[in-house]
């Protein structure tokens, strides 16, 4: 059986409409196992849970959006899929978030309803950005990753830093913002899910 691991954006949950989304496009029809963790609020927590949870369930297949995409284009040797990915997190947390609580959008499990955007967590996210690996991507990284941008997005636009690491095979820009919706799902997501799932 196929897996995918899911990685939620900013504020969000494992719970996210596109996670639950995937799974009931994936599962009847596919058989396809998708799993979608709540990514801990601090990126130095996040950074190891999701390279032991990418280690321990090897899933098939990553799909990340927005911060979950720029954590996903870290998890090297697994096929991903970068969606609207936002590589300047501590940039846009300083002017939008600093020192202010941010509600989560959806449930998560451990009953959080809100967190706090602190000068720690926007240097934990720059020591993140220091190290992204956009520079010397090898031929055979270049293929493991796709990067999806939606032509409207308000929020962040990273597409000359992809198409620079990872060049313009995997690139594809999409009708659509920021988040995704049922119907990028279906049109645009799923069948760059399918081709690289050799379904």
């Amino acid at each position: 059986m196929k897996k995918i691991l899911y990685l939620h954006g900013f504020s969000s949950a494992g719970s996210t409409g596109t996670a639950v989304a995937l799974r009931n496009y994936l599962f009847q029809d596919y058989g396809i196992t998708v799993l979608s963790p709540d990514i801990p609020v601090m990126p130095s927590l996040a950074i190891p849970f999701l390279k032991d949870l990418a280690a321990n369930e090897a899933p098939d297949l990553i799909i990340g959006t927005s911060m979950g995409a720029m954590y996903a284009e870290l998890l090297k040797g697994f096929p991903r899929i970068c969606v609207n990915p936002a590589l300047h997190m501590a940039k846009l947390l300083t002017f939008k978030h600093l020192n202010k609580n941010v509600d989560f959008q959806n449930k998560r499990q451990d009953g959080a309803t809100s967190f706090k955007v602190d000068k720690q967590m926007v240097a934990e996210f720059k020591d993140i950005e220091k190290n992204l690996s956009l520079k010397n991507i090898t031929p055979a990284e270049k293929q493991l990753v796709w990067g999806v941008f939606g032509k409207n997005d308000p929020l962040v636009n990273c597409q000359d830093e992809f198409i620079k690491a990872y060049g313009k095979d995997h690139f594809r820009l999409i009708e659509g913002e920021h988040s995704l919706t049922q119907t990028m799902i279906k049109k645009d997501i799923l069948p760059i899910i399918l081709q690289i799932l050799g379904l």
